[in-house]
């Protein structure tokens, strides 16, 4: 199939196998399906899109389990000219409204179990909710059954959205990263000349679907490099360590790898067919590059992203790999650091991280003085981490001026939980913060104030957050003090806090 337009589907679509019989996808349970089935599902979804009524635009808001059909999915939307919302499975019903208010879609999939708290949900009216499980059930793949699988790929530019995916803010808002089909397709092209996927590779993917770094950048890198997956539903140690013999490439967040370094079944003999393995989404400890390289005989790639941007950096294939160093800039991106007033300085001095490329987003959905505010006037995307570039050009992370918590590779805003622990009745004020963790990289800890003749008990705080967010955003622990230290500007002083509670993981 020639590409006729900018779609990135049309990308994908060229760089297939021209065997379409050749394996795509397989499960660890013996499922295998081609690219060519992938062509005939992805080809009935659209039809059936199509069918009810939604034109290219439309936004379609998933929140499902991963399986090979929920890929189907982000393929068909693509098809057929929509824009795909992943949303991770663990939110609850308030996050949902939220979500599903604001990016007003005209069609939501959700799990069948969800279905009843989905469709009382505040939303675009007459938008019509549909199901879809993780063995090929729910509403959705049993109507689409009937379609015919041919569906010509509708026509998009560069410009045109395909793609919003939601983070949170520092005010606890969420906001929508418009993610257009130059942006994914710049990206996507890029790590796949940078990675050097083929053919020949089998990727080991265990990262979740509603995320950059399973969907854009793991999926992603297969598709277009017409390798083959070995598709997981959750990352599960003993079931990695049992597959990675089979695979060429895997890609995890650091949490992963330190699992695996956890088993004493995880040696070189596991790692005799790989030639690469990644590491992103959270930092990676020097120390845990050391040890996986003595384990395993594999220096891991540590690259570096973001929701807005997708890919910047990379340590390369060939050559230093630098541990506590995301490497250079990929090729095509440009990254520099600035002062304060937007300013390059000079290599060695640790500034605030910028972008400029093809793969940065067009803006926040709807917030145009939010998207004015985070880009330079000569439109450099202002990241919000602290950098340190070197001679080489190595990038080397060194904090995040929007604070942020990163734990298991997921992105967690104090303020939004911190907003939950509060409405708790008898908190006074809390802080929440990350602390090192041992194997989720940071953890969630929360710093309450009661208020006077109040007792709380730290479980009772965690189920209540639990209530509100999704189970990663709850605190790992609850510290209790008698006030919230404070600067001579009021602010909370975090920074001494957390020197305070470092290594109560450990």
């Amino acid at each position: 199939m020639a590409r006729s337009n900018d779609n990135l589907f049309s990308w994908f679509a060229e760089r297939f196998p021209a065997q379409t019989a050749t394996v795509l996808l397989e499960t660890p349970t013996g499922q295998r399906y081609s690219y060519a089935d992938a062509m005939a599902a992805s080809g009935r979804l659209a039809r059936y899109l199509s069918k009810l009524g939604l034109q290219a635009g439309d936004r379609v808001t998933v929140q499902v389990s991963k399986s090979p059909e929920a890929l189907w999915l982000y393929l068909a939307c693509l098809r057929a000219g929509l824009v795909y919302q992943p949303l991770n499975d663990a939110y609850g019903q308030e996050e949902m409204a939220y979500f599903i208010g604001d990016a007003e879609p005209s069609l939501i999939v959700c799990d069948p179990a969800n279905q009843a708290i989905i469709a009382d949900l505040p939303k675009k009216r007459d938008c019509p909710v549909r199901t879809l499980g993780t063995t090929a059930d729910g509403s959705l793949i049993e109507a689409s059954r009937s379609c015919a699988p041919e569906f010509e790929t509708t026509a998009r530019d560069r410009d045109d959205l395909a793609v919003l995916l939601y983070s949170s803010g520092t005010t606890g808002k969420p906001k929508g990263a418009m993610l257009t089909h130059g942006n994914l397709i710049a990206n996507t092209e890029t790590l796949v000349g940078a990675w050097r996927f083929t053919p020949d590779d089998r990727l080991l993917h265990a990262l979740p679907i509603f995320h950059a770094h399973g969907l854009f950048v793991a999926a992603g890198c297969a598709l277009m490099g017409g390798a083959r997956m070995v598709f997981l539903p959750r990352f599960d140690v003993a079931t990695v360590i049992d597959q990675l013999p089979r695979c060429t490439v895997m890609m995890g967040v650091p949490t992963y790898y330190i699992r695996l370094l956890k088993k004493p079944d995880f040696q070189r003999e596991t790692c005799r067919n790989m030639r690469l393995f990644i590491s992103g989404s959270a930092p990676l400890l020097p120390e845990t590059f050391k040890a996986f390289e003595q384990c395993s005989g594999f220096e891991i790639l540590e690259r570096y992203g973001m929701t807005e941007t997708l890919m910047n950096t990379s340590n390369p294939l060939d050559g230093e790999r630098r541990p506590g160093s995301v490497g250079p800039p990929l090729p095509g991106v440009n990254v520099r650091v600035a002062d304060d007033n937007n300013n390059a300085i000079p290599n060695g001095s640790v500034g605030n991280l910028e972008v400029r490329g093809p793969n940065v987003f067009a803006g926040y959905w709807r917030m145009p003085d939010k998207t004015a505010q985070e880009f330079t006037v000569d439109r450099w995307f202002r990241t919000g981490d602290l950098a340190t570039i070197d001679a080489d050009g190595y990038v080397s992370i060194v904090g995040r001026s929007k604070d942020m918590i990163i734990t298991g590779g997921l992105n967690v805003y104090p303020r939004e939980v911190e907003q939950a622990i509060d409405q708790i009745d008898g908190v006074a004020e809390s802080a929440v913060l990350g602390i090192p963790h041992p194997d989720f990289g940071e953890g969630v800890v929360a710093v309450v104030a009661a208020q006077a003749d109040h007792e709380l008990e730290e479980q009772e705080i965690i189920n209540s957050v639990r209530e509100h967010l999704a189970d990663f955003k709850a605190p790992k622990r609850v510290v209790f003090v008698d006030r919230l230290p404070r600067n001579t500007m009021g602010k909370v002083a975090k920074a001494g806090l957390r020197e305070d509670l470092d290594g109560m993981f450990r």
